[in-house]
């Protein structure tokens, strides 16, 4: 078998022979897979595939194709044989070196080298490493951002499994290059560049030492950055601590710190920090003092005295999430009023110092959950106007403590003391408590879902209103697109708390929809079996109810309220969710009325149902062309809509922009095929052409409609190759 794929790389046919390599590719991870231990003996048919392909990639006149196909061949041939081919790393090796040099086939040279490099048989590439280092070097220079990332993604594999073949100042030279990288324009090149500083910083850190000047600006820009989140923080934290630990001149604890605290102690009036930059610097010094801990609760105690002397609230805000974080991970109980000088600053008038000090609050009860979170239950019950911050605080503790197996073993044998209290606030006059309690009850269930799901079923025979509405609103926070343990349960009754679209009461009906809309969007197969009975409900909520309509007179003036607006929007995103999740259980005739009726109305959700028919036009094309008259009434009523003179700016934006959403609909039923047989359509179009106004709005539309189509068609062409 083996012949026969090793003749077949020799076919003058290129497609052939790339085929036949990438055939042997797959069968070299086959006969000797490093994932697990196999009897096997691959070891006769090594050579014939070796000599076959080095045959390959030696031979200068082949296709493109064929040379970047022989050069994985080879790098999945030696990462995966490499410890039975020794003796021919002298002759492989300095081949890949020419191709690494070669600008057509560097990247396919660079991916090779990677696979070998992070082989568990660790070939000895010690021949190639002085040339290899600089060659990646030099490609960070350049502007392919393919190479970029594949280049730093070899490094960063090189000085992990092979730090000790690598000259310190061919490396150092090498990590000069990444500076211009670390940069929120490309978080993924930055990402991978603070993981390969983190990797030098651990093995090799000398190699850092003369180049942190030029790095460290850089990292503490990104550190600022608002897009500086998830993993490519994760990153950045672990630089720093990588960075503490290897205790390079400067480079110190209190060096790091002061660098770290900088931006904050240093704002320039009107450059204000955004949101997110105090988060990141807090979560960088808890990071730097996992690694000194002793340091831990003496700056904890300078920071907790810095609020103390009241300073701007920027500084507040900082010292607040910073003593947060660090409370995170260390028990700070031996600090006296802690809690207390936390809680003393929900006071504050800003609204950014007492979001800080709720966090706080909850992350410190996180590091000691035994003193602190009996502390926030009881002041949730004796403080009625700082409910909504303790509120948070502890949704701080349910979320950070239910994430890991450690956590949750701290987190059950609180659960009942915690549902306990939620239950008495499910009812509670203000409603973002309630929101909070809701989301709170929620992920608490995931925690104990055999003990805490029946209650909430319990809890739907309520004769209040706010208690449904809170129990129908927690089931939202159970769904999530991962599967979870809570699944087979929630399939069982998730239909008991669905069909509270039944409830007299609006509120509950409302939260019933954005529950059924969550499951739609987050795990389809909850409610596929429900739809025959839910979708009728679901459409009774998308009529205008005229007893959900009132009059409210403002001084000399009468003002209309539409009481059911909130719910037939979430009744139409609802609709919306489930278009995109696909429309195998829905009578599609049925659904289309629907969408026609919201045509016609309020105008956030003309702009919905807007959305809906250009989607339903590439969805089910027949359908929408069986219907199309009653599509174009209500869309060229909204276009040939005049604005009353005496309107104000924001009248004229609005009906602005529901025009444009408008033709957008219209361009995407024009693609429909035959669609411009239809006589209302053509006379549509043929008045918006004779129009000054709406003809300049259809062109820029279907220009703007045309650019996102080939633009999506280049994205998955490159997510092909």
């Amino acid at each position: 078998m083996s012949y026969f794929y090793t003749a077949a790389v020799f076919d003058p046919f290129y497609k052939i022979a790339t085929e036949a390599l990438l055939v042997l590719q797959q069968l070299v991870k086959v006969i000797r897979p490093l994932n697990i231990q196999v009897n096997f003996d691959f070891t006769p048919y090594v050579q014939p595939i070796y000599t076959s392909t080095l045959q390959k990639l030696r031979s200068p006149e082949v296709d493109q194709e064929v040379k970047e196909r022989a050069i994985a061949c080879m790098g999945q041939i030696i990462a995966n044989m490499g410890d039975v081919l020794q003796q021919e790393l002298n002759t492989c090796l300095p081949l890949f070196m020419e191709r690494l040099r070669n600008e057509v086939t560097r990247l396919s040279s660079v991916k090779a080298l990677t696979m070998i490099a992070a082989s568990p048989l660790r070939v000895n590439l010690s021949p190639i490493m002085g040339e290899v280092v600089p060659v990646l070097g030099s490609f960070l220079r350049k502007n392919q951002r393919a190479l970029k990332l594949n280049s730093l993604t070899l490094l960063d594999t090189l000085v992990t499994h092979y730090n000790q073949f690598i000259d310190p100042v061919l490396l150092r030279n090498a990590v000069s290059e990444v500076p211009p990288l670390l940069s929120e324009s490309d978080l993924h090149v930055a990402q991978l560049s603070l993981v390969l500083l983190t990797s030098v910083a651990r093995q090799q850190p000398q190699a850092l030492v003369g180049v942190h000047e030029q790095i460290l600006p850089e990292v503490m820009t990104l550190v600022r950055s608002p897009l500086l989140q998830g993993t490519a923080l994760n990153c950045t934290l672990n630089l720093f601590q990588a960075l503490v630990h290897a205790n390079l001149p400067g480079l110190g604890y209190r060096h790091l710190l002061a660098l770290l605290m900088h931006p904050i102690l240093n704002q320039q009036q009107g450059q204000l920090l955004h949101k997110q930059a105090y988060h990141s610097l807090a979560k960088c010094i808890a990071a730097l003092t996992l690694q000194v801990p002793n340091e831990a609760v003496g700056v904890a105690r300078e920071f907790l005295h810095e609020i103390q002397n009241r300073r701007s609230d920027a500084h507040l805000v900082f010292y607040l999430l910073t003593i947060g974080e660090i409370g995170r991970h260390f028990n700070l109980n031996s600090i006296d009023s802690l809690a207390q000088i936390i809680l003393n600053c929900f006071s504050a008038s800003s609204e950014d110092v007492k979001g800080a000090a709720s966090h706080a609050l909850g992350a410190i009860a996180v590091g000691n959950l035994k003193q602190y979170l009996p502390f926030i239950l009881a002041e949730i019950e004796a403080q009625p106007k700082r409910q909504y911050l303790l509120l948070h605080s502890l949704k701080e503790v349910i979320s950070s403590l239910s994430t890991s197996k450690q956590g949750l073993e701290q987190l059950l044998p609180s659960v009942p003391s915690i549902w306990t209290e939620l239950f008495k606030h499910c009812e509670c006059s203000e409603e973002g408590s309630r929101n909070v309690v809701a989301e709170c009850l929620g992920k608490l269930v995931l925690v104990n879902p055999e003990e805490l799901l029946p209650q909430l079923q319990m809890a739907l025979r309520s004769e209040s209103h706010l208690m449904r509405t809170a129990v129908v609103s927690a089931i939202k926070f159970t769904i999530s697109d991962q599967p979870q343990p809570i699944d087979q349960l929630l399939r069982q009754c998730i239909g008991q708390f669905l069909f509270a679209l039944q409830d007299p009461e609006p509120a509950v009906r409302r939260v019933a929809l954005v529950a059924f809309n969550s499951a739609v969007h987050n795990k389809p197969s909850l409610v596929r079996e429900l739809l025959p009975e839910l979708l009728p409900q679901l459409y009774s909520e998308t009529k205008v109810k005229k007893d959900l309509i009132r009059e409210v007179e403002m001084g000399p003036f009468k003002h209309t309220v539409d009481d059911g607006l909130d719910i037939r929007k979430a009744a139409f995103e609802c609709m919306y969710t489930l278009l995109e999740q696909g429309l195998d259980r829905v009578d599609i005739m049925q659904f289309l009325e629907h969408v026609q009726a919201g045509l016609k109305d309020h105008y956030d959700i003309k702009m919905l149902t807007y959305l809906m028919t250009a989607r339903l036009a590439v969805l089910c094309p027949s359908a929408v062309l069986q219907k199309l008259d009653q599509f174009v009434d209500p869309l060229r009523a909204t276009c040939t809509l005049k604005v009353k003179a005496n309107s104000v700016k924001q009248e004229y934006e609005k009906q602005d922009e529901l025009k444009r959403s408008a033709l957008r609909a219209v361009a995407a039923l024009l693609n429909i095929p035959k669609a411009d047989k239809n006589q209302h359509l053509a006379e549509f179009l043929s008045l918006i052409r004779s129009s000054s106004e709406l003809q300049p709005l259809f062109e820029s539309v279907q220009k703007d409609s045309s650019v996102l189509t080939s633009s999506n068609a280049d994205s998955l062409s490159m997510d092909q190759s």
